[in-house]
Parts: structure tokens; sequence; C-alpha cells
């Protein structure tokens, strides 16, 4: 009967474990539409191992610990105590621990899992007009410092999309190449004033050819130009409408804004004796349908923003559209599961050894 007992209480125990976890993981592999699957399904081979680790967890039961006493009879007559009741726990969390660390090997994944996923992003230029006229006063403070102050909300909101941003008056440049630090983005559009390049010109179609040089290699699903000025092109050795095309051409979407009143505008002109900021009226010209012309060619959208909450209107719209954007380009995503069995098979085996060395200790 003793021997018998040697080899069923692990093999009971191994069993026992292995039906709490198939309890836990099958429900989610069976059920209709679950949405798992295995990224390394021959992994799950692994599992082979389970009944080697109970068979030898059973075979090291019946060989060792055992010495030849004249008073065994004795001993055997004793009652047991808890401990004895536990040793083949040892070889059931073995066993489980195993099971567990085979499946988060494979890598299982669940298309249901509403988790964030690691998704390759948007490829966005930000293309800001520095032309003189930015320094109109129609959007408080002014065109550009309320442009300033809503792009870098926009790249505050934005995770994993690379952005890069152009700056453009009587010619273009680029202020920050694709990146996806967006502190220093951040840092380098709240420095920029006027002046810091020739702001007697607005060169639309250089600065859209500008864009599209930092686009032109990217591998990204979608890429997107977001052009903000608040005038219309009068400068530059490459047409607006020769930009669109190119752009249109390597499927670049385009979306403008155009800031600022269509009339005349309130623009800071000195101070008076009192330092007090004297405004005038000055009329800016201004070429809506040109820019309208620009996003409709590339599947964009024209906005108007005459005031700063018009601005930030526009921007929100577009965060819309590059969301719907980027779902529509996603598929059927996968997100990684493997955690929900790692953890606890390392929990397993930390128990397992405290189980060994402090309660289950045997002396030599």
């Amino acid at each position: 009967m003793g021997r018998h007992r040697s080899w069923l209480e692990p093999l009971a125990w191994s069993v026992g474990m292995l039906l709490i976890a198939a309890a836990v993981i099958l429900p989610g592999w069976l059920s209709e539409g679950s949405g798992m699957r295995f990224e390394n399904p021959w992994f799950l081979l692994g599992l082979i191992g389970v009944p080697l680790v109970i068979a030898a967890g059973i075979l090291e039961r019946r060989t060792s610990g055992r010495i030849k006493l004249p008073t065994a009879g004795i001993l055997a007559a004793s009652k047991r105590g808890w401990r004895i009741w536990l040793m083949p726990l040892s070889v059931g969390l073995r066993a489980l621990t195993i099971t567990l660390l085979v499946i988060a090997l494979a890598r299982p994944q669940d298309s249901n899992q509403k988790q964030e996923t690691h998704t390759k992003g948007i490829d966005i230029i930000l293309t800001i007009d520095v032309s003189g006229s930015m320094k109109a006063s129609d959007l408080e403070p002014t065109r550009l410092e309320a442009a300033k102050e809503v792009v870098r909300r926009f790249i505050k909101r934005r995770k994993n999309d690379r952005i890069g941003a152009v700056i453009f008056a009587e010619n273009a440049y680029t202020l920050c190449p694709l990146t996806l630090d967006y502190s220093i983005l951040s840092t380098m559009i709240a420095d920029l004033k006027l002046g810091v390049i020739d702001d007697k010109a607005t060169a639309i179609g250089n600065a859209v050819g500008v864009s599209i040089n930092r686009l032109r290699k990217s591998d990204a699903k979608s890429k997107t130009i977001i052009l903000l000025t608040d005038g219309t092109s009068n400068a530059g050795n490459i047409s607006p409408e020769q930009a669109t095309l190119f752009a249109e051409t390597l499927g670049i979407k385009i979306y403008t804004i155009l800031m600022g009143q269509r009339d005349e505008a309130k623009v800071a002109g000195g101070f008076d004796f009192f330092k007090n900021t004297i405004f005038g009226t000055k009329s800016l010209p201004v070429n809506p349908e040109l820019l309208r012309q620009m996003s409709e060619q590339t599947g964009g959208t024209f906005f108007e923003a005459t005031d700063k909450k018009g601005l930030i209107s526009s921007f929100h719209a577009i965060l819309d559209a590059l969301e719907k954007s980027k779902i529509a380009d996603r598929g059927v995503v996968y997100a990684e599961i493997f955690e929900v069995y790692l953890w606890p098979a390392l929990f397993l085996v930390a128990l397992n050894l405290l189980l060994n060395l402090v309660i289950l200790r045997r002396t030599p």
C-alpha cells in the first residue's frame, strides 16, 4: 500500500494542477470568435515534457531518502506529519510551471484583447508659415504664436507617429526631420520667431516640395502634410500645383489651414508713450481656393480658421481624420498576451523553491 501511495499522490497532485490550468485556459481558446492564436505554435511541442516531469518526480520520490532501520515497522505505524502531505505538491507545481512556460514561449495572441498594441503610426510633416504676415494679431497674441501653441498641443496628443516640421516664407527649410522625440520637436517649435528666415514673401510650392522630400522615403502606410499658412503663394521655384501633383503621385495627403481674416487684419504697429501696443489694420492677400484645391486633390481637407477657437477646431478635425486612417490601415491587430502565462509561471518557480528550501527541506 505504501508503494502505491508513493507514486499515486504526486500523480494526483500533478493531474489536479493541470486540470486547474485547463479550466482557466481552454474556455478562452475554444469559445467561438475568441480571436486566439499562437505566433510560435511549434513551441507547444514542449508540452511533451510535462509527463516526463511528472514521471521524474515520481521516480525521485520512490528512489530517494530510503534508510533501512530495524524499527521501520514502528516508524511506519507512526502518524504522518502535515509536511508529508505537501511533498507531492512540488511535482504538481513543476508540471504546471512547465505548462505555463511553454504556452508563454508559443506567444499566445488575442485579437479581442482591449490593450494598447504597438502599431506603425502615421508620418506627419507640420509645414508652418513664418512669413511677415504671421505677426497679425487677429489670432491672439499673433498668428504665429497661436499656431505654435495649437501645434504643440497636437504633438502632445500623438502616439507612435513620426512627426517632422518644415518652416517657410520666401523659401522653405526643414526645422526638424521625422522623429518620435516629441519633446525636442515641441521645443524647436516653441523657439520659432519671425525673422529666422527671409519673411518678405510666401513660397507655398517650395514648402510642400520640401515636406514631400522629408516623406519621400517613408515606408508608413499613411503620409500626411499639415500646411498652416495665412496668405497666397507669391514666391518660390515650384508652383503649389506642381507640388500638389507630386504629393498626389506619392499618396501623400495635404491638410491645409488658412489662418486669419480674409479682409483687413489687426497688426501691431509699435508702442505708445505708456508702452501699450498700437494696433493698425492691414490688407493681407489670401487664396482659399488654392488651398482647397490642394487638399481635395490629395484626399485631405481644407480648413479656415479666423480665430484661435477655429484653429483648435481644425486640428481636432484633423486628429479625428488621422485616427480613422490609422484604424483603416491596421486590419486585424493581435495583442500579445504571453504575460498572462509568464508571470504565474515565474511565481510558481519562486513558490516551488520556497517550498523545497524551507518547508520540505531534507536533512542530508
